[in-house]
């Protein structure tokens, strides 16, 4: 049996795509948008602090993959989802002065938030939920004491968030 040239090549680049996809995946570069893990979000105190935490973040390996700012807060996203951000005061107000956050991936941000705080709540402890803390941005926060200054966060896939500015 023969095979056909362009089928062994169509093969061959297919192989070779899945081989550096997986390749950079593992090491923590994966290009594309899958999977979406959620992220880790750490506030800097101020936009150059958060250069700063950026450039010393890249020395030991982790690369900034874009930036998503919003008039209320200027984020660097890096290769393996850790957000470094810097938020303005009313954005830091409406989420309680929290200075970190854990993001979680739904559908539904909204009702998941929902969801999370009922569950806390039935675990003895305060769960409020905050919507529109950027408006644009369908991101809902939980605000609760089961963290320490910190909260959660609720958002659609990447993929279906708005377009980052350049």
């Amino acid at each position: 049996m023969r095979v056909p040239r362009w089928l062994l090549i169509v093969v061959g680049v297919y192989l070779i795509g899945l081989t550096v996809w997986s390749f950079l995946l593992a090491t923590g570069r994966n290009p594309l948008p899958f999977p979406d893990p959620g992220s880790r979000i750490f506030a800097a105190s101020s936009v150059e602090g958060r250069d700063a935490v950026v450039a010393l973040l890249e020395q030991h390996g982790l690369k900034e993959r874009l930036q998503a700012n919003t008039p209320g807060v200027s984020r660097t996203i890096l290769m393996d989802g850790t957000i470094i951000n810097h938020s303005s005061p009313e954005v830091v107000r409406k989420v309680g002065g929290a200075t970190a956050c854990i993001g979680l991936v739904a559908d539904d941000p909204a009702a998941a938030a929902q969801d999370a705080a009922a569950f806390l709540k039935s675990r003895g402890f305060t769960g409020d939920v905050v919507l529109d803390v950027e408006p644009g941005m369908p991101i809902a926060f939980v605000l609760t004491n089961a963290l320490s200054g910190n909260c959660i966060n609720f958002r659609r896939h990447v993929i279906h968030m708005p377009r980052p500015e350049s």
